[in-house]
């Protein structure tokens, strides 16, 4: 009987035993799809260029091609260096056009369109082309199966999230960025890419919410209720209050729409936004408001030239013009001081016009995380000779009304913000790093050096070569990974140091260039049905989105004169916000915290992110409404927070049952509310009546003293804030 039952063990042993997926080993090269074939595999070289049963034998013209071709390296280095020469080449129309043009050509031919993969498959299915509830992905995931958790690289066990980011990630002390970058882009980064880096977490770290592309969603909202919500309906104006003579975002009492603040907020100081957390800090803050400024001006001009254009058509045509300005400023300013490029990038879509071009987009997961830009992020904030904490920073717009608007753009400009790479993430910001590795790991995402070679970059081949020449983290590196195939992608993407002139590192701009291109040249007005005066209201409408920059952008919207705008510190100015400075006096505002000096900043709720995914989070053990009440929350995965919804820089859907505005029942003695002035009298429309501003030109419920508010929340007393990131 013994024998009999051992017989039949045997015959069914190797039915029982899964075999490895042979492509956990990744052997497909050269972008070749790898597809299992019982214990075996093929890769499917088709039009790679390859040829070979692992799509790594060159065919003839390719070979030429490759040899040809200068390296990325080579290519940085050229574009980075030689002013004299790319001077010479900047005046020269056809050579810059010709240039422009490649740069168009070649980053967006790097970017699958269609897509081949999303985050619901692991492999090409009709869903990955037609569920935009999903992020698409440049590679597909680690495939089942596979005996360790990179594939066959690395250790059998990943180290923990929190190893990683204190090890790697977390600052000792503030590095400012080499090439000067300031706190007036950090802020436009994380503005900007909120707009469609927007994780659903409820649904999962692979879902979004957004509409994949720039359509200023973070100035209009996501949809036509909160639209509708924010505009006056009077000559195309967007609803505003009018605090000192200014313009400044309504109250959430004249547009009640869902926002995220704290309950200690009074509700006069609640502001009504395209996005639902812009108006927690001032940065975010300042951005929304000088494009509210920007549209209502937008729409005095289009009105004097088209008397006879209805609320609809104003509306709608400073909505396109803001969308052809925000393009014009992020490729001929933001993009170019990222890349450190001599040669001068510019916005023109007629030179693409001979080509065939796919004007359609889809966002990529790896797009949104490699958009975690959170070193920028910098512990302390200047302001017109006061330096504010963290804790002072957090939830405080009062700042902006204090110093005024256009102090607080001048203090942005010169402040210096964090270098992007290894140990300078905040402790903030430090929570979003670890939640960002989680989803990685729940995605099953590829390694640094699969993508490295997927974006035409030499793989590592030691961890010495990944960190720099720094041999103590390397051998940290090692100790925690096994082998330099195994690091993670964001970990290898904040470990790595910036490349020789930019603001980030080649990974970086190899993988993020392509997605940028393709996504801002997909946009409908780039097509040559949409780049035409009459889509822009005439030559007026044109030229506004032809001429935009940063610095018109705010000086033709603020009152009084107009300081420094800029996205770096220019190098005859003294900037603030260096190593030196840290041991200055924080703000005079401080005492608002003195009875909390022993709270830890890692105990701060973040608000949002910088950039790329900007992801909000709420405690495992507390759930929030949005007036901050408590629920419970279940079946969450996550050790210590729980996403959801995803910046940029990831605005993620809200869990928070109630979608009414905020309501705060205890308010401050002296919180009297702020008049406000609007376009229309209509009260249907939630318009104010009453068009008077405070004398003193600040918001009424400013403590006389002029001091800030309490400005950090304990978990004890905030519910709702553990939701985003910083």
């Amino acid at each position: 009987m013994n024998g009999a039952m051992i017989t039949i063990c045997l015959m069914l042993l190797p039915a029982l035993i899964v075999a490895e997926n042979p492509c956990c080993s990744m052997p497909c090269q050269n972008m070749g799809v790898c597809m299992r074939e019982g214990d075996s595999y093929s890769c499917d070289c088709t039009r790679t260029g390859y040829y070979g049963q692992n799509c790594d034998i060159p065919e003839f013209w390719t070979s030429i091609k490759v040899a040809l071709k200068p390296s990325k390296k080579t290519t940085h280095h050229l574009l980075t260096n030689y002013k004299w020469l790319w001077d010479i080449v900047n005046k020269i129309p056809f050579l810059s056009n010709f240039i422009m043009r490649a740069v168009y050509k070649i980053r967006s031919s790097t970017v699958d369109s269609p897509p081949l993969y999303h985050t619901g498959h692991d492999y090409t299915s009709w869903d990955t082309y037609a569920d935009r509830s999903y992020y698409t992905r440049a590679l597909p995931p680690v495939p089942p199966g596979c005996p360790i958790p990179m594939g066959t690289a690395g250790r059998k066990e990943l180290p923990s999230p929190e190893y990683i980011a204190e090890t790697f990630l977390a600052r000792r002390k503030f590095i400012p960025d080499k090439r000067r970058t300031n706190v007036l882009f950090n802020f436009m980064a994380q503005h900007f890419t909120h707009q469609f880096f927007k994780t659903d977490f409820k649904k999962g770290a692979g879902r979004t919410w957004g509409d994949h592309g720039v359509d200023l969603s973070h100035i209009y909202g996501e949809n036509v209720e909160r639209q509708h919500q924010l505009r006056s309906f009077t000559d195309g104006k967007l609803k505003f209050q009018r605090v000192g003579g200014e313009e400044f975002p309504p109250s959430l009492a004249d547009a009640p729409v869902h926002m995220i603040y704290p309950p200690y907020v009074p509700e006069q100081k609640r502001f009504a936004i395209g996005h639902e957390f812009f108006g927690l800090l001032p940065g975010l803050f300042v951005f929304s408001t000088v494009w509210l400024r920007e549209h209502n001006r937008v729409c005095d001009v289009m009105k004097e030239l088209h008397p006879d254009w209805d609320d609809e058509r104003l509306f709608q045509t400073a909505r396109l013009i803001l969308t052809g300005e925000t393009i014009n400023i992020i490729i001929n300013e933001y993009v170019q001081h990222l890349s450190g490029y001599n040669f001068d990038l510019f916005w023109d879509p007629e030179l693409l016009f001979k080509d065939q071009f796919q004007y359609q987009n889809r966002i990529f997961v790896e797009f949104n995380h490699l958009y975690h830009w959170h070193p920028l992020m910098p512990d302390q904030f200047h302001i017109n000779g006061t330096t504010y904490g963290m804790k002072d920073y957090l939830f405080n717009t009062d700042l902006v009304f204090k110093h005024g608007f256009g102090t607080t753009v001048d203090a942005m400009s010169k402040q210096i913000a964090g270098q992007i790479g290894p140990k300078n993430i905040g402790p903030v910001n430090l929570k979003v790093a670890v939640e960002t590795i989680k989803h990685e790991r729940n995605l099953r995402m590829q390694g640094l050096n699969q993508y490295r070679k997927r974006f035409g970059i030499p793989p590592y081949k030691t961890f010495l070569e990944l960190t720099g020449g720094d041999a103590e983290m390397a051998a940290q590196l090692e100790e925690a990974y096994g082998d330099v195939d195994a690091v993670e992608l964001y970990v290898g993407l904040m470990i790595e140091q910036p490349a020789p002139g930019s603001v980030t590192s080649e990974t970086i701009i190899e993988m993020g260039g392509p997605f940028s291109v393709k996504g801002l040249l997909s946009n409908p007005l780039c097509s040559p049905q949409w780049w035409k005066p009459s889509t822009f209201g005439g030559d007026a409408g044109f030229r506004m989105v032809r001429t935009a920059t940063l610095r018109d952008l705010f000086c033709r919207n603020m009152d009084g004169p107009c300081g420094l705008v800029s996205f770096a510190v220019p190098e005859d100015v003294q900037p603030t916000g260096l190593p030196e400075e840290e041991g200055a006096a924080t703000s005079q505002d401080k005492q608002t915290t003195q009875d909390k000096t022993s709270q830890n900043e890692a105990d701060l709720v973040p608000v949002n992110g910088v950039l790329g995914d900007q992801d909000k989070v709420l405690s495992k053990e507390e759930g929030a409404t949005q007036d901050g009440s408590q629920e419970t929350q279940t079946s969450q995965n996550d050790a210590d927070l729980v996403p959801l919804n995803g910046v940029m820089l990831n605005q993620d859907k809200p869990v928070a049952k109630n979608e009414e505005a905020p309501k705060n029942e205890a308010s401050p003695k002296n919180g009297a509310s702020q008049k406000s002035e609007f376009q229309s009298d209509s009260s249907k429309n939630g318009v104010s009546k009453n068009g008077a501003a405070p004398k003193n030109g600040l918001p009424t419920a400013l403590p006389k003293n002029g001091a800030a508010p309490r400005t950090f929340v304990n978990r004890t007393s905030c519910k709702q804030c553990d939701r985003v990131e910083l």
